[in-house]
């Protein structure tokens, strides 16, 4: 789908806000030992900040795949973004599709709460990428 330069803009605010949103109920699902929820909800805060970078940009991805690819050719490699910022998210990324498909495969309150500073920074950083090149 090709966006007018307006409606980019929209969708790249939409999608930051989505961001914010998933990101703010991780404490509740923490806080109610919803690990696997948690991981979920960080994971997508996450991918919806990079998703929105990526729309600012111009790039199409379809797959979760295709957005994590794109985030380590486009900026951690072109070091727009910092290579521990790559690894978060690919921490994330693993841990949701463990989550989300494997049977038998638990998360813990030691699994999830390391990575709430670290994910808050991420998005904050994406964000703030996005805003620099506006």
């Amino acid at each position: 789908m090709i966006l007018l330069d307006k409606e980019r803009k929209e969708v790249v605010k939409f999608r930051l806000g989505k961001a914010k949103d998933a990101f703010a109920e991780v404490p509740f699902q923490c806080e109610n030992q919803f690990y696997r929820t948690a991981a979920n909800r960080l994971y997508y805060a996450c991918f919806y900040a990079v998703t929105a970078l990526l729309i600012k940009d111009g790039f199409e991805v379809h797959t979760h795949s295709g957005v994590k690819t794109l985030l380590g050719f486009h900026y951690i490699k072109e070091n727009k973004l910092e290579e521990s910022l790559g690894k978060i998210y690919n921490r994330l990324f693993d841990m949701r599709q463990k989550g989300d498909y494997f049977d038998l495969m638990d998360i813990y309150e030691n699994d999830i709460l390391p990575l709430l500073e670290p994910a808050e920074n991420f998005i904050k950083t994406i964000e703030n990428l996005i805003n620099s090149n506006n």
